[in-house]
């Protein structure tokens, strides 16, 4: 080993290692409480507890934002890495990702011809969708948000906690040669003393003029971190709302590819809808007619065509007004039925469909028919028929 001498202070270093003896020296007596220490004052004391609490706080939130973005921490460490060494991230696909892949595969097989295959291709590419979104989301806020904080962190908070820990060293020396001039016993130790005693409060003083500059940069980091804030929560609504166009795109497809069958929703659940009109036109005409009190189904009113029927179901009798008419019905159950009024009717002929089906019977009224739920009939006999 090679070392040259020339550049090699000896006074230097023993100057350095007692200094590092004296800062341990009155280090430990602060410790043990035999020695006085000189106090920072108190605006200094409060910046330096809001640098602290503001770096333990930034450092969750980034550490919060970035499991958000990234909930696999491998994924996320190996991201820290492939940004340390400046080389491209690889490119991963998400969990939705993966989930239309699997959706526009199984719809390939289940038939593209048919409703649950043609249904699983759709809602595959619309998860493909939602993935690129969340891709773009998830790099837009690393750059409008994680990053310049963690920038913060690793710049301007690491220089402050050196400069605050320069100054600490300062404080020390500073107390240090307090000490000795306290301890001095002659005239010219007292001097030599009192000569470093000043030297160690220009420099503690210069050092805590720095490191207070710093500290009171922190509130102009705190402007600059909400106006990434900002643009953070304006990248989250754009990806929310592109994450519902998409949302809303694909139920307006799906809803154009439903089967021509209404629905009746019954107690909060679905059930299948009457037969189709074609079945109705067979019900067998020589079946016997009866006089019926009932709200019916006007004939334009096409139960083919997919439209919804909300049922909500109590017991009792009700009154119901149509316009200047007005029918008291017998009803086994109260329903209230979300379509046009225009479509009900008072009296009607009533036959069986052919073949029977237990929830519907076949009605008409001069020119009118349709299909009407048994539960909204009551059965009259020629008696009341007179009544009404």
């Amino acid at each position: 080993m090679n070392i040259n001498l020339s550049n090699f202070n000896m006074k230097s270093l023993v100057k350095e290692a007692g200094s590092t003896i004296s800062r341990v020296v009155q280090l430990t007596e602060e410790k043990l409480g035999t020695t006085e220490r000189t106090e920072y004052d108190i605006h200094f004391q409060n910046l330096a507890e809001r640098a602290d609490v503001t770096k333990s706080w930034t450092e969750k939130i980034v550490r919060d934002t970035e499991s958000v973005l990234i909930p696999n921490p491998q994924n996320r460490v190996e991201d820290y890495i492939f940004e340390k060494i400046e080389k491209t991230k690889p490119k991963r696909l998400s969990n939705l990702e993966h989930l239309a892949l699997d959706m526009i595969e199984a719809g390939g097989d289940f038939g593209q011809d048919l409703p649950y295959g043609q249904a699983l291709i759709k809602v595959g590419q619309a998860e493909q969708k939602l993935g690129q979104c969340e891709h773009d989301f998830i790099a837009t806020s690393g750059i409008c948000f994680t990053q310049p904080l963690r920038k913060f962190l690793e710049g301007e908070m690491k220089t402050i906690s050196k400069e605050r820990g320069l100054l600490e060293t300062k404080r020390l020396d500073l107390d240090a040669c307090k000490n000795r001039v306290k301890k001095a016993r002659s005239m010219l130790g007292q001097q030599s003393a009192e000569r470093d005693l000043r030297v160690a409060q220009a420099e503690f003083d210069r050092q805590a003029e720095i490191t207070k500059l710093l500290l009171d940069g922190i509130s102009t980091s705190q402007a600059s971190h909400l106006r990434h804030l900002h643009a953070f929560v304006q990248t989250q609504v754009r990806y929310y709302k592109q994450c519902g166009d998409v949302m809303d795109q694909l139920q307006r497809e799906l809803a154009k590819m439903q089967p021509a069958k209404p629905r009746l929703r019954i107690n909060s659940e679905d059930v299948d809808g009457p037969p189709s009109i074609a079945s109705a036109h067979s019900c067998d005409s020589s079946e016997a007619s009866s006089i019926a009190l009932a709200k019916a189904i006007d004939s334009d009113y096409d139960f083919d065509n997919g439209q919804d029927i909300d049922i909500d179901i109590e017991s009792g009798f009700k009154s119901i007004d149509i316009g200047p008419v007005k029918a008291l019905t017998h009803l086994l159950e109260d329903f209230e039925i979300e379509f046009d009024t225009s479509a009900i009717s008072t009296v009607i002929f009533v036959t069986e469909c052919s073949p029977v089906n237990e929830d519907y019977m076949y009605g008409k009224q001069g020119l009118m028919k349709g299909l009407v739920p048994r539960a909204f009939v009551e059965m009259l006999d020629e008696e009341q028929k007179d009544d009404y």
